[in-house]
């Protein structure tokens, strides 16, 4: 039996990755642990565990945190022979990052099959470097292995370990709001996203697949029968691709768990069926992204091909339905202008859109934006200057009072959707000086706005004082 840690700086809500590979690691015999930097000194719980295997899943702007702890790790364990493995976005589109000091292993694409194969292989003291999907590092030497296809029988795989997360976490235990995954995979090539870079990995690999209706109701159930659960939010990238998985589950999900759920859509796969469907199931809220409301900027830099009125008309068919919409929207884009995210901000009035979240673009790398904007020398300083969070400060190249100006309407453009008289306002608000007074403002108008909404409308639960005072708890230790 392999002793495997999993570390994570923070849980904002369950990390599906790390559930479903913990449940693959124990079905396989081995013993799986969580600590959760944010509540723990990682450091003292590896040294008391003395693990085999310490494992971190990593998004592009955080993996320097994870080095540095890795390295704290690995130090203090005294010369005990620990494996670190880094695998997620991160290391499957960066791999190179093997070369770092005490990276032992990357991980390159899905990691159930690649994370208990390396544990049997360590428990059974016959590690050999040729494990698919791994790339190693063996006495200074990069070993590359192919990545094996992608799992397309989800239904195969265990539950997700939930009790991993739970079991450390209050808020996330607590909480009447839960995630879950019902598939995996996305057909689109939009430029700002890692999903053509996915499928340079998996090449010829079908592109969206989904879990058994059967699998989605039975951890739904799981959970509810132990769990406060009120709300479900499916995070898959869509949940409207087949219609033949969404008819059987619009039959059979209202039937046999009867909650209320979160999922997300693309405009132009909005039909009246598909809607009917949606609401027949349960659907009080749905997500999709508008991301600019200039056609150039988001049919030719963003390559999501479609018209504006293919997203009005998507957001008039939810809204009569009675289906709460939500959306995604890019501000700063380069070659953009503050004009074109007011417009941005009118367009998603004009959907009906309940809330409008909003993100100031990082050019990720690995992705045709990101490289486009560094090829055209667009971007103040480079990839690694991207931060973890994409709501803060904006690193594209441009006048600086223009970019202050398209930072402070971040804050502004959820109420300027929902109050469009309120334009000639945010006009003035976003020209206000930059100073501390001045953020922290702003920044509180916008969260606050942002908690009424999605407390209200987004994902509507029983409001507790209880659930507000360990939600705002929760919050507060989270990173900006």
């Amino acid at each position: 039996m392999a002793k495997i840690l999993w570390v994570e700086k923070q849980i904002d809500y369950e990390p599906q990755g790390i559930m479903s590979m913990s449940a693959v690691l124990k079905e396989a015999g081995h013993d799986v642990r969580l600590t959760i930097a944010a509540q723990e000194d990682p450091v003292q719980i590896a040294e008391k565990l003395q693990p085999d295997i310490v494992g971190y899943s990593v998004m592009t702007g955080s993996q320097n945190y994870y080095f540095r702890l890795n390295n704290a790790i690995r130090e203090n364990l005294n010369g005990k022979g620990v494996f670190s493995v880094f695998g997620g976005p991160h290391p499957t589109f960066f791999p190179e990052m093997i070369q770092k000091p005490g990276v032992d292993g990357v991980c390159v694409g899905e990691g159930e099959g690649p994370i208990v194969d390396l544990a049997n292989a360590l428990d059974n003291g016959g590690f050999h470097p040729d494990i698919p999907n791994w790339w190693f590092k063996v006495d200074g030497e990069i070993i590359q292995n192919p990545v094996r296809p992608l799992i397309r029988t989800l239904g195969d795989l265990p539950m997700p370990d939930r009790e991993i997360i739970y079991s450390k976490h209050a808020p996330t235990r607590n909480s009447p709001i839960k995630h879950f995954m019902a598939g995996r995979g996305c057909p689109y090539h939009c430029t700002y996203c890692f999903n053509h870079a996915w499928y340079q990995i998996y090449k010829r690999e079908k592109r969206g697949y989904q879990r058994p209706v059967d699998a989605v109701i039975e951890e739904v159930n799981w959970i509810r029968a132990r769990y406060p659960l009120e709300q479900v939010i499916f995070l898959d990238d869509l949940f409207i691709i087949f219609i033949d998985w969404l008819e059987e589950f619009a039959d059979r999900f209202p039937k046999e768990v009867g909650l209320p759920f979160f999922c997300n859509v693309r405009s132009n796969l909005i039909t009246p069926e598909k809607v009917a469907l949606l609401k027949k199931a349960g659907a009080n809220t749905v997500s999709m992204g508008v991301e600019s409301g200039n056609d150039r900027l988001r049919n030719e830099l963003l390559k999501r091909k479609m018209p504006r009125e293919t997203i009005i008309e998507s957001g008039r068919m939810l809204h009569e339905a009675g289906i709460n919409l939500t959306s995604t929207n890019i501000l700063a884009l380069p070659t953009s202008t503050l004009e074109d995210d007011l417009d941005t901000m009118r367009l998603n009035a004009e959907a009906k859109v309940k809330y409008a979240h909003a993100f100031l673009f990082q050019p990720y790398p690995a992705t045709e934006l990101g490289e486009f904007t560094q090829q055209n020398g667009l971007m103040a300083g480079s990839f690694e200057d991207i931060g973890s969070i994409a709501w803060d400060t904006s690193i594209i190249i441009r006048d600086e009072k223009e970019k202050q100006q398209m930072e402070y309407l971040q804050r502004w453009f959820a109420l300027g959707v929902e109050f469009p008289w309120l334009e000639p306002a945010i006009h003035m608000l976003v020209k206000a000086p930059k100073n501390k007074f001045v953020d922290n403002l702003y920044w509180w108008v916008h969260k606050l706005w942002k908690g009424w909404a999605i407390a209200r409308r987004v994902h509507p639960i029983k409001i507790t004082p209880k659930i507000i005072w360990d939600n705002a708890r929760h919050f507060l230790q989270l990173e900006a």
